[in-house]
């Protein structure tokens, strides 16, 4: 899409992404906070079994006969670090189309140093774990903590120039997605093609609903929960 065919479009994401970011008060004390959970996070897990008794926690969300059922970890690592990533993705997009990332030549850079970031790990760690069960776990290496990441970048604060911050962000982003997918093809023992292909028909009336640009909150909402429960159940 060029950048002056839907200025409209632009406008939105500019404006929707403004909103979170004030909802966060200050990109320092958000990072603050994360080290502070961090802290506690460190001390509690080495201290007695409450901390995992914690994280193992059911929870269940049930509409009549359907529901999902998760512990608290894996409402964080599979549902709540979606929301996460969708709203890093809106500021890599909003990069790529009205800042930093305009000129696809500088794009690419960071893309590449995806690639190298997930290839070089995994390759020094089956160097030196070439065989025996410790293999398998090549996968482990390859990604970024893009929560952290981010945090560090906002606790240098303006010190750190835009455009190295818009590359770090979308290098952090770039391999994470590989991450996931490295994980998606090597890790998983079976794929439910049904649910798979209901999660691709999600993502396409995502775009179709961005093609027609409808901007209805709720809408993207219901679609965007469905596809989630697909490619969850997937797996």
């Amino acid at each position: 899409m060029a950048v002056d065919e839907h200025p409209g479009n632009l406008r939105r994401v500019s404006l929707l992404l403004s909103g979170i970011r004030d909802g966060t008060d200050d990109d320092k004390l958000a990072a603050g906070f994360l080290l502070m959970a961090t802290m506690v996070a460190l001390v509690r897990a080495n201290v007695g079994d409450s901390y995992e008794t914690f994280w193992h926690t059911p929870l269940t969300i049930r509409i009549g006969d359907y529901g999902i059922s998760l512990d608290l970890k894996h409402w964080v690592n599979d549902a709540a670090m979606t929301l996460f990533f969708f709203v890093v993705g809106l500021e890599v997009k909003r990069e790529l189309t009205i800042g930093e990332l305009t000129d696809r030549t500088r794009a690419a850079v960071p893309l590449v140093a995806a690639i190298a970031g997930l290839a070089l790990p995994a390759a020094l760690f089956l160097l030196l774990n070439p065989s025996g069960e410790a293999a398998g776990a090549w996968g482990v290496v390859v990604s970024t903590d893009t929560a952290f990441v981010l945090g560090a970048l906002a606790l240098v604060g303006p010190r750190c120039p835009a455009r190295l911050r818009v590359f770090i962000l979308t290098l952090a982003v770039a391999d994470d997605i590989g991450a996931l997918a490295i994980i998606a093809f090597f890790y998983t023992d079976e794929l439910r093609l049904g649910y798979l292909l209901l999660g691709g028909v999600g993502l396409l009336l995502i775009l179709q609903f961005l093609r027609l640009e409808v901007w209805r909150g709720i809408a993207y909402f219901i679609v965007a929960a469905g596809t989630w429960v697909a490619f969850y159940r997937s797996w």
